[in-house]
């Protein structure tokens, strides 16, 4: 078999990424987010892109680097307001934004992963996120129904991964990037380790390698979104 781990976030990326593409991107706030993919993805400099994903990163980091390029055309997302550059393009008619709530963003694109086309969910009814969509009826309970999402690729975060692709996101980073990693055609992981296929305890694997086409090793600044200090007593 043809190794998955790739030597740099460039050289992951290579002949996965076109003008017009739709890419799904783990993360929620900066945590969790593969933030090294990002840039490389900035660096190909690719156009006319609609972002999945739960937000829009900050104005300096995460896909706040893409839309400050123009790169994004599209976002799909729950929680966008850390970002000032998103709202000005928002607000101005450049940029296009489909919202979500948070759970069912999550379902849409696990059911795109598991082959699921659509599902009906209370969520919304009643409500902006439902206009346009068909309703239905259940045991006297009235429900939406919503796409499931299929990325042209999808980028995640890993905390380690085996050579077969095999993840295990560290707490709170695991957040949306197993659906992330399911709804993607291809799969590009970034993990601060790999180890050699059986090193992993089975029971802990969060995302099976079936769904990982390439990895890549890289050290992440972690930066933080929000800082909270308080004052010496």
């Amino acid at each position: 078999m043809q190794s998955k781990v790739y030597d740099n976030p460039a050289a992951a990326l290579e002949g996965l990424v076109h003008n017009g593409m739709t890419v799904a991107v783990g993360g929620f706030g900066l945590c969790g987010i593969p933030e090294q993919l990002i840039l490389a993805l900035r660096d190909t400099g690719v156009t006319s892109l609609t972002a999945v994903s739960n937000n829009a990163g900050v104005d300096d980091w995460g896909l706040g680097l893409l839309l400050k390029t123009r790169q994004i055309k599209r976002m799909i997302s729950s929680y966008v307001g850390e970002n000032a550059e998103f709202e000005r393009q928002f607000m101005s008619g450049e940029l296009e934004l489909e919202f979500n709530p948070q759970g069912t963003l999550a379902e849409r694109m696990r059911a795109g992963g598991a082959g699921i086309a659509g599902f009906f969910t209370k969520t919304g009814v009643g409500t902006v996120v439902a206009e346009g969509k068909e309703t239905k009826d259940f045991d006297g309970e009235t429900y939406v129904l919503e796409r499931g999402i299929r990325a042209d690729l999808g980028l995640v975060k890993a905390w380690k991964a085996d050579e077969s692709g095999n993840l295990v996101f560290r707490k709170t980073a695991r957040n949306f990037n197993p659906m992330v990693a399911m709804c993607g055609k291809a799969c590009v992981a970034e993990v601060e380790e790999v180890v050699r296929v059986g090193e992993l305890d089975p029971d802990q694997i969060h995302t099976p390698g079936i769904y990982v086409d390439r990895i890549v090793q890289t050290v992440s600044e972690k930066r933080i979104e929000q800082r909270t200090v308080r004052t010496s007593i």
